[in-house]
């Protein structure tokens, strides 16, 4: 698959944590192939987000989508909430 230039690469994750200002830590799921097995196995990342208005809260569905450095860890924004938590 061929990258467009200016396409900026965006994922849906989960809210794992909101401790900090400005900034919620999201968890991102993706299930692969393992090579000898040919079983579906999930591989999680965590990814450090810049949310300006700290309106996401634990448990929240979001959409990140990259962008340039804001700090030494954040290189993601939040750019909407798909589902709140219960």
């Amino acid at each position: 698959m061929k990258k467009i230039r200016g396409m900026k690469r965006q994922l849906v994750g989960m809210v794992l944590s909101n401790k900090m200002d400005k900034t919620v830590t999201v968890r991102v799921e993706r299930t692969v192939i393992h090579p000898i097995y040919k079983k579906y196995i999930r591989r999680r990342s965590k990814f450090a987000a810049h949310d300006s208005s700290n309106s996401c809260s634990i448990g929240d569905r979001v959409l990140i989508t990259e962008s340039k450095p804001i700090s030494k860890s954040k290189r993601w924004r939040v750019s909407q909430i798909i589902e709140k938590a219960v």
